[in-house]
């Protein structure tokens, strides 16, 4: 469910038609995926292993998370 959510658009402004993925990391990954020829539940599955390893990190490293947007 959060990986659906990081790909998923969202608009800026609701006046503007320029659209962004929620997450830009995590849906290049899921694009990436894609092209390669995965099915859509295998590049989701993808998504939440790689979810899941940058969760860790930041754990392990006891930081914040800091989006790049």
């Amino acid at each position: 469910m959060a990986v659906q959510c990081g790909i998923r658009d969202a608009r800026k402004q609701k006046t503007s038609d320029e659209i962004i993925p929620r997450n830009k990391r995590l849906r290049e990954f899921y694009d990436k995926k894609r092209v390669e020829g995965k099915p859509f539940r295998v590049a989701i599955i993808a998504c939440a292993n790689k979810l899941l390893h940058w969760i860790y990190a930041l754990l392990k490293r006891k930081i914040s998370f800091q989006n790049e947007d």
